[in-house]
């Protein structure tokens, strides 16, 4: 079973494939008049007639790569796809993530970086049809693959089925979703031709029942272009739903793949929906590189972008791998949007299919190196807490989607501290209740650290009562395979001294959002940094900028593990294990003058972080 349809280990090769177009390369067809901003008198939509596909009752073949709009900055939407224009794509192909729009259940957010409608608008301003991805679920190497933790909360739920308490859920999703996406169809003279129906569906197929509800809450609330399906060669059997076009996925054009998909549907056009160009990176792995010679790629992704946040992913097969916190994978653009030569090789490969030139490339956005910046304060947790986070008190450990926070949607991402009081020392045993690494202290003293492969430690003798205190990290939901339901993140049982289960604790919420952030600034007990500390800590400094702010990378070389805000922007985890070891820092987030810099450090910290103009994403490893 591969993660997301199977997109790790096979190499980038084979035929010239793309998007949509396996079929007709050696015919010559101009599609350029039939961009959205252009085409009039729209009834027919996109069609499959035999082999191939008809729009407004015309041959179109679909050159599509994917840019999802919530891994890039809005500022950069439209340069994102000027390039897609640029290398000759025609349809840009994007998800829709649920966990971001709907953090708390019932409120819904479609603002900002969010803007799903201003995102699709822009889309067809610039001569793109969308294919447009919906879900609920996504996978995405996508936290949860994309469902809301809240979701989690009932002990019976059974995610991706029609068991009630996940349909309603997503009906009233799609009540707010909808009515976003419905005037945006072709039909009623917006750019979205197709839509996808759920998310590789054959390789999960716990209901037999669920596609179908998922359909028909697309079509009962107003959807009326051309559905399709996404599976693997694998899956693709038990993805289908009548009434929806299969597609499939996969990194290398291996033989028999395209005659399998006749065989599960006859008479229609052959869609690759994912060609991947790359491949996600994992906590502790090498950076994962396809070589391009002698390839045509269906740009999955054909920009990846960033896991701003707490928002990756992660993989469990035979262990639990988290994904790092750049979506770069080795895309045709890069994590910043700077080209590569998978670009210049599929924009030669384009013009030659399409038999007229190509808009000419934008010029990329030059990268800063603002040098070395000083972390010149810091405050403790442990001093912290007091002032700033009202614990939660509970006879028994809580997990974080269950805490009574976010009007009763729990925490949703980062850490949680469980604070107990202990007398005496002995052997501490989390009975694989940890999820997903916690750090250990008696008192304020690091004892150790407790994981899904070290379960036990010993705790030191010592007089009188003390505190212990376990801060788990979330490190990210898995979002790809059959343990979905599994995904509660904190402590997900009893933790047990000396063959005792631990009672009666203070649990505090880390999940560090902008308001926490903020008033994390004004609190008292900042201090000048001693020559060394160990955390976990808050570390403050400056950024000035003189001039137009620019992208830039961070390099933490010397810090440990933890978390990076800029302006009150969370850019995401850094981990000394590697393989990346600079966290993309968009030149929007930045300000002329004064920039704010937070460190979250859990244990030993550095004294500068140095702004680089060059990205490092670690050893490079080719994958057959």
């Amino acid at each position: 079973m591969w993660p997301c349809g199977g997109r790790r280990q096979r190499r980038l090769g084979g035929a010239a494939v793309l998007l949509g177009v396996l079929w007709l390369l050696a015919r010559r067809f101009n599609w350029s008049e039939l961009i959205p901003m252009r085409l009039w008198g729209r009834t027919l939509g996109l069609q499959t007639e035999n082999s191939q596909f008809l729009l407004e009752g015309m041959p179109f073949r679909i050159f599509g790569g994917s840019v999802h709009y919530f891994r890039v900055p809005r500022e950069y939407w439209e340069d994102r796809m000027l390039k897609m224009k640029a290398c000759g794509l025609n349809t840009l192909t994007t998800y829709v993530p649920w966990n971001l729009h709907e953090q708390t259940r019932g409120k819904f957010d479609f603002t900002q970086d969010l803007d799903l409608e201003a995102f699709l608008s822009l889309a067809a301003k610039n001569g793109l049809w969308v294919i447009l991805r919906p879900g609920p679920y996504i996978c995405s190497e996508w936290d949860l693959g994309g469902l809301p933790s809240w979701l989690l909360q009932d002990p019976e739920m059974q995610l991706r089925t029609t068991y009630k308490g996940f349909t309603e859920a997503v009906d009233a999703y799609f009540d707010h979703l909808m009515p976003i996406v419905v005037p945006l169809q072709y039909k009623k003279g917006g750019p979205i031709i197709a839509v996808q129906v759920e998310n590789e569906y054959g390789s999960y197929a716990k209901d037999p029942n669920y596609m179908a509800y998922v359909k028909m809450a697309l079509l009962s609330r107003g959807i009326v272009e051309l559905l399709m399906t996404s599976d693997n060669k694998n899956g693709l059997s038990f993805g289908l739903v009548e009434g929806a076009l299969a597609t499939v996925n996969f990194q290398k054009l291996e033989p028999g793949v395209l005659k399998y998909l006749d065989t599960v549907q006859r008479d229609q056009p052959k869609m690759v929906m994912e060609y991947w160009t790359g491949w996600f990176d994992n906590w502790g792995g090498p950076h994962y590189v396809f070589d391009a010679d002698g390839a045509s790629i269906n740009l999955y992704m054909f920009h990846g972008g960033t896991n701003f946040g707490f928002m990756n992913g992660a993989l469990e097969t035979d262990e639990y791998k988290s994904d790092v916190t750049s979506y770069d994978y080795d895309a045709v653009l890069t994590e910043a949007g700077d080209y590569t030569s998978k670009f210049f090789k599929l924009r030669q490969l384009f013009s030659a299919i399409i038999g007229q030139p190509l808009p000419l490339p934008p010029m990329i956005e030059s990268k800063a190196s603002y040098g070395a910046i000083l972390l010149h304060q810091y405050i403790s947790l442990w001093d912290v807490l007091p002032s700033l986070i009202q614990p939660v008190k509970s006879e028994f450990p809580v997990n974080m989607e269950n805490l009574h926070l976010n009007d009763s949607s729990g925490q949703s991402y980062g850490y949680v501290l469980y604070e107990t009081v202990i007398f005496g020392g002995g052997h501490l045993h989390s009975r694989d209740h940890v999820r997903d690494r916690a750090q250990v202290f008696v008192n304020t003293m690091y004892v150790g650290e407790l994981d899904y492969n070290t379960v036990e430690l010993s705790l030191p003798e010592g007089q009188g009562f003390r505190q212990l205190r376990l801060l788990v990290e979330n490190r990210g939901r898995v979002n790809y395979g059959l343990a979905l339901n599994e995904q509660r993140k904190g402590l997900i049982g009893d933790i047990f001294l000396n063959k005792t289960p631990l009672r009666n604790f203070k649990i505090y919420s880390l999940e560090m959002k902008p308001g926490f952030m903020k008033s994390l600034q004004q609190v008292a007990g900042w201090s000048a940094v001693p020559d060394y500390f160990v955390g976990p800590a808050f570390f403050r400094g400056r950024l000035w900028i003189e001039h137009q702010p620019q992208d830039t990378f961070l390099k933490l070389q010397g810090w440990e593990k933890g978390v990076v805000f800029v302006n009150g922007h969370n850019l995401g985890r850094y981990w000394k294990i590697g393989p990346q070891e600079t966290l993309y820092l968009p030149g929007p987030w930045l300000q002329k003058g004064n920039n704010e810099i937070v460190i979250f450090e859990e244990r030993t910290a550095g004294r500068i972080i140095q702004s680089v103009d060059i990205p490092y994403l670690g050893r490079t490893q080719y994958v057959d």
